[in-house]
């Protein structure tokens, strides 16, 4: 027994030897839950003699999954078959693959991947006499996995969403859709678990074998569970009851795509009698880190409740950093890792965490400029992102219109009918008479076998040469706003209305805010413009420096990303109102769920916590000020170290507050403010109007667009003719009023 239970604590054991009947463990953040998963299986096969076969053990990943498999074969001293530890789709496909003849399958079904999806979806509109761009693929694939997970059908689709015309066409879709895939002997992944369901809802033998052959299931991160996969375990654990799940409720962070919270919270009212077992000793991380995670999620009303500690020491306290801009926050966090592999740290100690994609695009450039390695985990890099590489290929055609490989990429993006074939056609006549690709698009009526395409290619010619036009007479700021404009880039994402696809359009606005920042730069280091070439070359640079690199290097990453990863120091980005909080979270009732991604976020450190934010923020091509974020807020002032360095940090927000280093107090009513030795006044700022011409020391000239308030806390927008539109504190923005 001491060779499985030897190494834990007394509420793990308890979890681990806990007897028959449904067990619910409530694992805190790095509190040891796969060790309490693995010493369970052990225990059960060593200890109460259950054969492997037995014991259905689920996760949501192949990598934990033979994490699991290959801790309980060292624990037992060798290679025991567990043919059931593994994710929802492979147990379900195991299971559909022993009976598909009781759905009308045939053996040897196929699975069909997103791009099967999309092509079969793609047939169903075009058999359905449907327009793709009213009714985006993607769009009715979101709404069919969405159903899958949720165990909605088409027929019940179809009754629950008749009065909605967009979507009772998305559901005559579905139901083609579900015909094809059984005609075609396939399905896609929503089906594993729909179906596994299903055969075993209407066959009563093939549920009683299964019942009778699962004597314990064991499921992993159960807060993630959604409604088909919750179903799944209660039908499997009906007759044995023996159904032990470990998870956290304050890690439930995705509900957006489809997890559901509810199946944790209700776990014992579904589950009468069960045993709840809380896992709060952390083996990760310092008092001072878990208090602070503790203070933010304990304002969470749906949960289960319960309290982080450790024994790793108080630690330091956490770190808080309010900077002036995104720019200067990413310096900040970039100046702070440098002086701690100037100590003798190691990139691999840190990581740099935000809400939303767009934010990595200031910090990837200060981490580049600082010559600090650095890795995306589970993304790319900006530069190299899908549809920021599409729009500079534009900008990249505008300035050289016979650079082909551009062409190529976007003389069909968005689509416009611009086949293969044409394209192959139009780069053969290129190679035969030594011309571009676009000097041949641009005569193309000269060209035998292209007439078919003369009208298409002829509308992205004229496309070309009006943004060419723009290149000659507009900023480069603006040049982008008339390539979004022309190109309609935006549109298909806009249709498809996706997470992907809104993530996508964030991405290509905060292209946007890439532009003005160097615009910024070239003013001020330079006193001229910013030109296309310019800004083109610094992208080109910065691609380069973005391959990957050898040895160490500092983890950049979404907080969504962030969940079961631990860095000894970790920096979170963009505590702000808007930012993290989302403005989503507050429209869309999931508030809650960014609260628990800011525990994770937290509960990642080791040793060290970063909290920061900005005075103003450049985020999807707008410059605009947040308030600091209320999680920010949340955490006890005596757990917080303001810190110094640059920026105008601030903390308490109220009749007054103070910055990060103790040397900034903006009193009500617009006094004098004093600002880490000096002291600013309102002055012309003050007394600004809308519609007047200002003078900026940095951003040059440009126009009041929009005032709030009065005096030194005057908020005064402006759109500057170079920088783009900024909106600045009158008590700081020295600004001159233009005669």
């Amino acid at each position: 027994m001491d060779f499985i239970t030897g190494q834990l604590n007394n509420k793990q054991k308890e979890a681990v030897l806990t007897g028959d009947g449904p067990v619910l463990v409530l694992a805190g953040a790095g509190s040891g839950k796969t060790r309490v998963l693995t010493s369970r299986v052990a225990h059960l096969v060593m200890e109460k003699g259950v054969y492997p076969s037995s014991i259905l053990a689920i996760t949501f990943t192949n990598k934990a999954a033979r994490e699991i498999k290959g801790r309980v074969g060292k624990m037992m001293g060798g290679d025991m078959w567990f043919p059931w530890i593994g994710t929802f789709h492979s147990m379900c496909l195991k299971m559909l693959r022993m009976y598909p003849e009781s759905l009308g399958y045939r053996k040897g079904f196929v699975i069909y991947d997103q791009d099967d999806q999309k092509i079969l979806v793609k047939d169903c509109l075009k058999e359905l006499d449907l327009d793709s761009k009213l009714f985006p693929p993607k769009m009715i694939i979101h709404q069919i996995n969405r159903s899958k997970d949720e165990l909605i059908d088409a027929e019940k689709f179809n009754k629950e969403n008749a009065s909605d015309y967009k979507l009772s066409i998305a559901g005559k879709v579905y139901e083609l859709y579900q015909k094809r895939m059984l005609e075609n002997n396939a399905m896609d992944f929503g089906d594993l678990i729909a179906n596994a369901v299903k055969m075993l809802r209407e066959n009563e033998n093939i549920r009683m074998y299964f019942q009778n052959a699962f004597k314990h299931i064991l499921i992993d991160e159960y807060q993630d569970t959604n409604t088909a996969q919750y179903e799944l375990a209660y039908i499997l654990s009906e007759k044995h009851g023996n159904i032990f799940v470990v998870g956290d409720d304050d890690q439930s962070i995705y509900g957006w795509r489809g997890a559901n919270i509810r199946n944790i919270l209700d776990f014992e009212k579904d589950y009468p009698g069960c045993m709840v077992i809380r896992l709060e000793q952390n083996y990760r991380s310092t008092t001072n880190i878990l208090d602070a995670a503790n203070d933010v999620i304990k304002n969470n009303l749906g949960r289960k409740g319960k309290t982080l500690w450790s024994d790793k020491g108080t630690g330091g306290k956490i770190n808080y950093y309010r900077a002036a801009t995104n720019s200067m926050e990413a310096y900040y966090i970039a100046s702070r890792i440098q002086k701690g592999i100037e100590a003798g740290r190691d990139y691999e100690d840190y990581a740099v965490l935000y809400r939303v994609n767009a934010q990595s695009r200031s910090i990837e450039q200060a981490l580049r400029d600082k010559k600090i390695p650095y890795r995306i985990y589970g993304g790319i890099s900006f530069y190299q992102r899908k549809e920021i590489k599409d729009v500079l290929a534009y900008l990249k055609l505008i300035q050289n219109p016979n650079d082909n490989v551009q062409l190529k990429r976007v003389i069909n993006e968005p689509k416009r009918g611009i086949g293969k074939t044409t394209l192959t056609r139009m780069e053969e006549y290129a190679i035969d008479t030594g011309s571009s690709i676009y000097e041949v698009a641009g005569d193309i009526r000269i060209y035998p076998n292209l007439s078919k395409s003369v009208e298409k290619v002829s509308v992205f010619v004229g496309i070309i040469e009006k943004l060419r036009k723009s290149a000659a007479e507009k900023s480069v700021a603006d040049l982008y706003d008339d390539v979004i404009l022309y190109s309609d880039i935006l549109k298909q994402y806009k249709l498809d209305n996706t997470i992907i696809s809104r993530s996508r359009i964030e991405n290509i606005k905060e292209l946007k805010s890439a532009i003005m920042t160097k615009a910024e730069e070239q003013y001020e280091s330079f006193g001229e413009k910013l030109t296309l070439e310019v800004f083109l070359e610094s992208v080109t640079l910065a691609t380069d420096a973005d391959e990957e690199t050898e040895g160490t290097h500092v983890s950049i990453m979404t907080l969504h990303s962030a969940k079961g990863l631990e860095f000894p120091i970790v920096f979170i980005s963009g505590m702000e109102e808007g930012v993290f909080p989302s403005f989503q979270s507050f429209s869309e009732g999931r508030l809650e769920e960014e609260r628990r991604l800011c525990y994770v976020g937290i509960t990642r450190a080791m040793e060290e916590v970063y909290l920061l934010n900005t005075m103003q923020r450049t985020l999807y091509g707008r410059t605009q000020s947040y308030p600091e974020s209320q999680f920010l807020r949340e955490i006890s002032p005596a757990l917080i170290e303001h810190k110094s360095g640059g920026g105008f940090g601030r903390r308490n927000v109220g009749q007054s507050t103070r910055d990060s280093f103790g040397g900034m107090r903006i009193t009500k009513g617009g006094k004098p403010i004093t600002i880490a030795g000096f002291t600013a006044v309102p002055g012309e700022a003050a007394n600004v109007k809308t519609g007047q011409r200002v003078r900026h020391k940095k951003f040059g000239d440009g126009t009041v667009t929009n005032t709030e308030g009065s005096g030194g806390d005057k908020m005064i927008e402006v759109s500057f003719d170079i920088a783009g539109t900024k909106r600045l504190m009158a008590s700081f923005a020295k600004l001159k009023i233009v005669d």
